[in-house]
């Protein structure tokens, strides 16, 4: 058994979209390396800081990661038929490539959707505007189906001045 204590640069594209650690940051191994009859049990844990985005106010995010890791990584001699198709790591040349391993724990405890805070109320969805820096932002909403009407009411100009017969216009003469 051997312990190794390592910090190598992250990979590229270790994370997702939204959030993941950048490239060439800071990655910490504590790492615990064993020999089996297989070949060599690499387990530990992996320490991080990813970055990215809320998706609620677009905020930057920053969280710190700490990954449990465990994978097996065969020895070449010791595959038998039915494990060639299989997606299993193996030694080569006695190096192992921990990249594959790595980039699998840390993804996968990246959160899917990632927020600032919990109770991140967003984005404003009629202006935009930072919901957090003004708790009250309101706007006036009018229903829809009154739409056509609204342009009178806030021109100021009355339907004679317009050019538009307004319904039930007493000047208007009616039809029998």
């Amino acid at each position: 058994m051997r312990k190794v204590q390592r910090t190598v640069p992250a990979p590229a594209e270790l994370g997702t979209e939204v959030i993941g650690v950048p490239e060439g940051t800071d990655v910490e191994l504590d790492l615990r390396l064993e020999a089996v009859m297989e070949g060599v049990l690499v387990s530990g844990t992996v320490s991080a800081v990813a970055t990215g985005e809320c998706i609620r106010c677009l905020d930057g995010v920053r969280q710190e990661l700490d990954v449990r890791i465990a994978e097996l990584f065969s020895y070449p001699e010791n595959r038998v038929a039915e494990d060639q198709d299989d997606d299993r790591q193996e030694v080569e040349e006695e190096m192992i490539n921990l990249e594959p391993a790595l980039r699998d724990a840390v993804v996968s405890e990246l959160p899917f959707q990632p927020v600032c805070r919990e109770d991140c109320p967003g984005l404003c969805s009629e202006c935009g505007a930072r919901l957090a820096d003004d708790p009250d932002h309101s706007h006036e909403v009018a229903d829809p189906r009154w739409a056509a009407l609204q342009g009178i009411l806030t021109d100021g100009v009355s339907p004679k001045d317009s050019g538009s017969p307004a319904v039930g216009n007493p000047d208007e003469p009616k039809e029998s």
